[in-house]
């Protein structure tokens, strides 16, 4: 079976593919600032809003869900891995929001948050968006490394419905990143290059999520809590205030309602 090959392969390997994937997607949204020079509001909430919607319903059905029921099978106190998982990828990225250096689209440089700096406006907008794509190429790698204590179709059928709700998802997000940045003044190839970049850390997150599950199997329900937590922040922190701006915003709050129903679709249907 398509499935059990898939599950012969080592869960880092897994991972990394999976992640690429995800990126992949991101180039080929941002690659659309070749045919765009600008994009609507309404078009550009509805797909932040998508985007926060997709990152929701995966917190949950991917991963708050599955860590629960892992505690549970293997004699914790369910709620405790995830409350404390949760509470730690939400504080994680509060930290990592304070201190490294970012700007959001539309802002002028002396709005740039995190420690005071001196970088390029244009790498702190990259910043902004590259931060945000950590906690979902960590998601992804700790649901492929989950892969290792439970050699299960049904494990690996929601690792990958995860892995593709957040590649959708990344699709309209890189056309987010690299048309606004040809708004602000880029060359369409940079803006893409740019916008590319932006998705690279997920890999290389999710490398080191699958890694660490390995190497600490113990700890998997709080690996995919965390995720969850760090997910949530940034939807809350960054895609719907972002989504909510101007005076459009009906299409972001139906975009958050039909990514939410594209990923549970797919965990559900999937998983």
């Amino acid at each position: 079976m398509i499935s059990d090959n898939i599950l012969a392969i080592h869960p880092v390997v897994l991972a990394l593919l999976a992640t690429l994937f995800t990126w992949g997607l991101t180039a080929l949204g941002a690659s659309m600032v070749f045919f765009f020079k600008s994009i609507n509001k309404k078009i550009l909430n509805a797909m932040l809003g998508f985007a926060a919607g997709v990152m929701i319903a995966a917190s949950f059905w991917s991963l708050l869900a599955p860590a629960i029921a892992m505690a549970g099978r293997t004699g914790q106190t369910p709620w405790i891995p995830a409350l404390t998982g949760f509470l730690a990828g939400g504080l994680f990225l509060f930290l990592v929001d304070k201190i490294l250096p970012h700007l959001h689209m539309g802002l002028e440089t002396a709005n740039a948050e995190g420690i005071k700096t001196s970088w390029q406006r244009s790498v702190l907008l990259v910043l902004a968006i590259t931060l945000h794509n950590i906690p979902e190429g960590l998601a992804v790698g700790v649901a492929f490394g989950s892969l290792a204590g439970q050699h299960t179709s049904s494990t690996l059928a929601g690792a990958i419905a995860l892995a593709i709700g957040i590649g959708i998802q990344n699709f309209p997000e890189g056309a987010a990143v690299s048309i606004p940045l040809r708004r602000e003044g880029f060359s369409r190839f940079k803006a893409f290059m740019y916008g590319q970049f932006s998705g690279l850390v997920e890999p290389v997150a999710g490398v080191l999520g699958a890694y660490l599950v390995l190497l600490l199997t113990p700890i998997l329900p709080y690996a995919l809590s965390f995720a969850a937590g760090a997910m949530i922040y940034v939807v809350v922190e960054e895609l719907i205030p972002e989504a909510q701006t101007g005076h459009e915003t009906d299409l972001s709050t139906i975009g958050v309602l039909a990514g939410f129903a594209v990923m549970m679709l797919l965990d559900v249907a999937l998983g």
